[in-house]
């Protein structure tokens, strides 16, 4: 059984990364948007999918394969790297975009594509990966059980506050546009601070050490 405080420094820790902006923020932000709440909830559902599957992999022996074939986990990074540059350029370049800028070319879809799409942008997010892949694991105490256990614990309160925080991303991300759009300057700093975070974040990525443990 994990412990509370290990259980709030796990939750203190997914806060913050939920915050930061990314792949899940920017596609449930502009499906709420442009298509309404429900649509959003439904690429939510997709979502909470994902972060099942994240969870149900590290208890399986995720960790432990990225520290037996350090390729992997490179592989996984570099990957995640580069993706999270992508977004942060077509935040920062001349015409680039916010998460809750309107997106009006963006087509309405079915309720089975949002889940799926919901679903691949979270099992395709770097953070959380490398949240599952290197990071929990950090966690784990030798006292405390089953890593197994312990793990599917950890994984919960992750769960949790990152669903909480994208619920409410979601649900006020049309407030949010609305708000920003009717002050393009404000909109221009939050693009610009969005877009830095995450280059900062995907330099941080590249340059991460490969765990060497489980």
């Amino acid at each position: 059984m994990i412990s509370l405080a290990t259980a709030g420094a796990v939750a203190l820790v997914e806060f913050g990364m939920a915050l930061t902006p990314g792949p899940n923020m920017v596609h449930l932000a502009s499906r709420a948007i442009t298509q309404g709440r429900r649509a959003g909830l439904v690429s939510l559902s997709g979502t909470a999918v994902g972060f099942v599957c994240y969870l149900l992999a590290a208890a399986a022996g995720l960790s432990a394969l990225f520290a037996a074939v350090p390729v992997t986990y490179t592989v996984v990074k570099l990957a995640g790297a580069v993706y999270l540059a992508y977004l942060a350029w077509g935040m920062l370049k001349p015409g680039g975009r916010s998460p809750f800028t309107p997106a009006a070319d963006l087509p309405p879809v079915s309720d089975a594509r949002l889940f799926s799409m919901g679903l691949l942008t979270n099992l395709l997010n770097p953070k959380i990966a490398l949240l599952y892949g290197a990071l929990l694991p950090q966690f784990l105490d030798p006292h405390a059980g089953p890593a197994w256990g312990q793990l599917l614990q950890l994984g919960g309160v992750q769960i949790i506050v990152g669903m909480t925080v994208n619920a409410v991303i979601m649900l006020c991300a049309a407030r949010i546009s609305g708000f920003l759009a009717a002050r393009p300057r404000v909109m221009a700093v939050q693009r610009f601070a969005s877009g830095g975070l995450l280059g900062v974040y995907a330099l941080r990525t590249a340059l991460s050490r490969t765990p060497v443990s489980a």
